[in-house]
């Protein structure tokens, strides 16, 4: 197929990029290569995609709305996995107008091309974040998420709306993807495990909020990958038993579907850190501090309907996924 991946310099678009290019797919590839973080690492992932066949790249925000539709127009792909947006829980505390124009308008943006040309299928990122306040585990789209606990989190959930309402009135499937914590090689340098690798091997002290006692549900990005293909191969379908008095979050009589992506095993931080220092050979010095503003203490995610409804089938362990990175950092890194 045909498809268009924003965000493709970043951790997810880069592997999910790879990915669609291993199978045959034709690649066309948008990201404006921001500065939150480290922006060579985006250069690097960048420039392994631009070695492979199959493959085009266009330097463009998605908030510039002109530069964007003419780009998206020239492409015409016939499926959109959109990947691009303003992460970070913490960075939206205090940045909340990137989080509106890039979350909020750039993803307007994106379904008004998808509306405007004939798009077969549009898979968007959402997080685990919209779970917000809510204490029951594990986490099920069949729950509301009404009570975000960051700005972040209320932008995405606000995807995820905006999605049912294109869905809705110009039947265009849209599935909305709810990431779990994801890690592995050539990750994000604001993540925990980049963060804690790095002060580790420099021998510095490492921040470990909530005292470890939080717990998260790690996926390795392989098995986040192979889920973001599959969804896509999927196309959404109104649930033809969905009832309007006592409507089904995650579904609807419209072409749209929201699934949670995860590994279904969640564990403690501090088993997340244990595994990393058995994997770089050496013990952390810890600094515990209280839980941060705009963190929640658990996250677990029910993958049920994912399974069955694509075959999707994590499968990476913690001690497996976390060799893997600290394999790729030494080598990136040259440490």
């Amino acid at each position: 197929m045909r498809i268009l991946v924003t965000g493709c310099a970043g951790f997810i678009g880069a592997q999910t990029t790879h990915a669609l290019l291993d199978r045959g797919d034709t690649v066309i590839g948008i990201d404006n290569l921001s500065d939150y973080y480290d922006v060579s690492l985006k250069k690097a992932r960048l420039a392994r995609l631009e070695e492979r066949d199959g493959f085009s790249f266009a330097r463009q925000d998605i908030v510039d709305t002109d530069g964007f539709m003419q780009i998206y127009a020239d492409a015409a792909p016939e499926r959109t996995i959109h990947l691009a947006a303003q992460a970070g829980v913490r960075y939206s505390i205090d940045h909340p107008l990137t989080y509106a124009d890039v979350n909020v308008k750039g993803f307007l943006n994106v379904l008004e091309a998808v509306r405007h040309h004939g798009t077969e299928h549009l898979v968007y990122a959402s997080t685990s974040s919209v779970y917000g306040a809510n204490a029951k585990l594990p986490f099920s789209v069949h729950d509301g998420v009404d009570h975000p606990v960051s700005l972040y989190a209320a932008t995405k959930k606000s995807n995820e709306l905006m999605a049912h309402t294109y869905a809705h009135l110009f039947n265009i499937p849209c599935t909305g993807l709810r990431f779990f914590t994801v890690y592995g090689p050539w990750g994000r340098p604001d993540m925990a495990l980049f963060l804690f690798t790095r002060k580790i091997l420099a021998g510095e002290p490492i921040d470990v909020f909530n005292d470890g006692q939080h717990t998260r549900d790690f996926t390795y990005i392989d098995d986040i990958v192979e889920g973001v293909l599959r969804a896509c191969d999927r196309p959404a379908t109104p649930n033809e038993s969905w009832q309007p008095t006592a409507p089904d979050p995650a579904t609807s009589n419209a072409p749209y579907r929201i699934y949670n992506i995860g590994s279904n095993n969640p564990i403690e931080l501090l088993q997340y850190i244990e595994a990393l220092e058995r994997a770089l050979g050496r013990k952390a010095e810890k600094n515990f501090l209280p839980l941060q503003p705009g963190d929640v203490v658990d996250t677990f995610a029910n993958v049920d309907e994912l399974i069955a409804d694509v075959g999707y089938h994590p499968e990476t362990p913690i001690e497996t996924g976390v060799s893997k990175f600290v394999e790729w950092y030494k080598s990136y890194y040259e440490v």
